[in-house]
């Protein structure tokens, strides 16, 4: 299978500004590969770097020192040191994140904020939104609610939007950071065949779930993040 993600030695430590420029190392040495058509899972206690490792390859954190390669536009592309642009043209084209949090313009209905990645990559207006609705309805979110704004939905209904927007698209690599955190167990079910789904579409994805269930029903490979622990 084609490699998607290839990490190596890659490092992140931040600076305390506000307490006198202290360091606080995250990690260090992670070297791992994601490939097409896989699952991996890293696991680690709260705190141990498996979030900051999710947002250097999705460029959020910038990496201290090593390499993050990302399969773009047929070749890797080393995000570590990649310019903003080519960042950006990333997340358009390549790379899928799936946050613990909805972060959604206000007012925007919420068929219109899942339907927004289908439209960006050119899909018609009229499908984009039948996908999306064809998609909060597997998540079981009503009819009655896709024309409100998901600010006035509960947590785990803002959620369920969160992972339908993520999913929608057809990206090649997907980050999942706790998808089924407030999720119900048939919510839960839904998302684990969601992501069998991607697999069988040879999307590579990189997820943190606590879950052990959740995490033994979608993991092909499990990554111990406390190996990569930096010492203070």
């Amino acid at each position: 299978m084609t490699v998607m993600i290839d990490i190596e030695n890659a490092e992140k430590t931040f600076t305390m500004h506000l307490q006198g420029g202290i360091l606080l190392p995250v990690v260090r040495g992670v070297s791992f590969q994601v490939r097409a058509g896989e699952c991996v899972v890293l696991a680690g206690p709260s705190g141990a770097g498996k979030s900051s490792i999710l947002k250097m390859i999705f460029g959020n954190y910038r990496c201290d020192g090593g390499r993050v390669g990302v399969r773009h536009d047929g070749e890797i592309t080393n995000i570590a040191g990649a310019e903003p642009r080519l960042v950006l043209n990333a997340r358009r084209q390549t790379i899928g994140y799936v946050s613990q949090f909805l972060r959604a313009v206000p007012r925007v209905p919420a068929l219109d904020v899942v339907a927004e990645p289908l439209l960006a990559a050119g899909v018609s207006r009229d499908e984009a939104r039948a996908r999306a609705g064809a998609l909060l309805a597997r998540l079981n979110i009503p009819e009655r609610l896709w024309s409100l704004p998901p600010s006035t939905f509960s947590g785990g209904e803002q959620q369920r939007v969160n992972i339908a927007r993520g999913f929608i698209s057809e990206l090649p690599i997907l980050l999942l950071d706790e998808p089924t955190a407030s999720l119900d167990a048939a919510n839960r079910a839904v998302v684990v065949d969601l992501i069998a789904a991607k697999k069988q579409a040879g999307v590579a994805m990189l997820a943190i779930v606590h879950d052990d269930d959740i995490r033994i029903a979608i993991a092909d490979r499990i990554v111990d993040v406390t190996t990569f622990a930096a010492a203070a």
